[in-house]
């Protein structure tokens, strides 16, 4: 069981926690953020240490490190931090659900966060920082590149390439074949069926209310 420093102290990081703890076998010791943004000595009843200060305290050669934060900036910030902790000599884990169905061969990168319902079918190549929040289709032979972030229930065909830095929405939908640029963007509920331009932002349109009233339609 390795002991485990999270990086984070938001919502992902509580959940990070969660997770770690319920589904694997990494012991959570402690959080670390930025002493500007370090409000309280504890988070979750752990120590919550400043980042500048965590290397006298949890040493990497005896603690790894998982740095649980958001898409902010198209993973900018996540990344940053993902290789600050690298230059402080951490070794970064990763976390894959026990209850997403993971069949491709190839090792995934580190840092990366897959949880429960995902199908990442054979061949799948998966980089480093991804995170795939629940229930997502990677189809066969896709890759997902450094730093990308992929909300709930998208649907990635096969040989589907994703660049560094994207950001694709909840219910997107991805044609099989295509390549996804570094830094795209993608909403909900969009649906992809050509290559995408660099810093790209790809929306859905959203419904609309209608001038019909609902006891006016026959279901």
């Amino acid at each position: 069981m390795a002991k485990l420093i999270i990086f984070g102290a938001g919502d992902i990081a509580r959940l990070a926690h969660y997770y770690f703890t319920h589904d694997s076998e990494h012991d959570v010791v402690a959080f670390t953020v930025n002493a500007e943004y370090k409000q309280d000595d504890k988070f979750l009843d752990l120590p919550l240490v400043a980042f500048e200060d965590v290397l006298q305290q949890y040493p990497p050669g005896e603690f790894k490190m998982f740095v649980a934060l958001s898409y902010a900036r198209m993973n900018k910030i996540r990344e940053e931090k993902y290789r600050e902790a690298k230059e402080k000599g951490y070794e970064l884990v990763s976390y894959v659900s026990s209850r997403c169905s993971f069949l491709t061969d190839h090792p995934i990168g580190d840092n990366c966060f897959i949880l429960e319902d995902n199908t990442i079918q054979p061949f799948v190549k998966i980089g480093n920082n991804v995170t795939l929040w629940s229930g997502n289709h990677i189809g066969h032979d896709a890759v997902i590149e450094d730093h990308c972030f992929l909300a709930s229930h998208i649907v990635v065909s096969g040989y589907v390439r994703i660049g560094n830095n994207c950001f694709i929405g909840v219910n997107a939908t991805l044609r099989n074949s295509i390549t996804i640029a570094p830094e795209t963007l993608i909403g909900m509920g969009a649906v992809i069926t050509e290559d995408t331009v660099e810093k790209g932002f790809y929306k859905a349109s959203p419904a609309k209310l209608s001038n019909r009233k609902s006891d006016e339609i026959e279901l």
